[in-house]
């Protein structure tokens, strides 16, 4: 079973909210709440992905220094296994 690794940002405000993006129609589990991020592509780090997917996904530019590593999830599906390292950014 191959593994696929992905890495995502809780990006939090001075308010204290949290941005967090419904999946879309058409793709696994549509409809769910996630945070933003994506998948860690070959030579890439996870803190590298995060800034390329919110560039491309948002158009947040951030820095590798404003990202802190929180937790990480790891699932088991019936064809891949997941492992997400999860981040917080409060600066962007």
């Amino acid at each position: 079973m191959p593994t696929v690794l992905v890495s995502a940002v809780a990006l939090i405000d001075r308010d204290g909210r949290v941005l967090l993006a419904q999946r879309p129609a058409g793709k696994r589990m549509a409809g769910l709440w996630e945070f933003p991020g994506g998948k860690i592509e070959t030579g890439e780090t996870p803190e590298a992905a995060l800034i390329r997917e919110l560039g491309e996904e948002l158009g947040i530019d951030t820095a590798e220094s404003c990202l802190a590593p929180l937790t990480f999830a790891s699932h088991s599906y019936d064809d891949f296994h997941l492992l997400m390292l999860v981040y917080v950014c409060r600066k962007w």
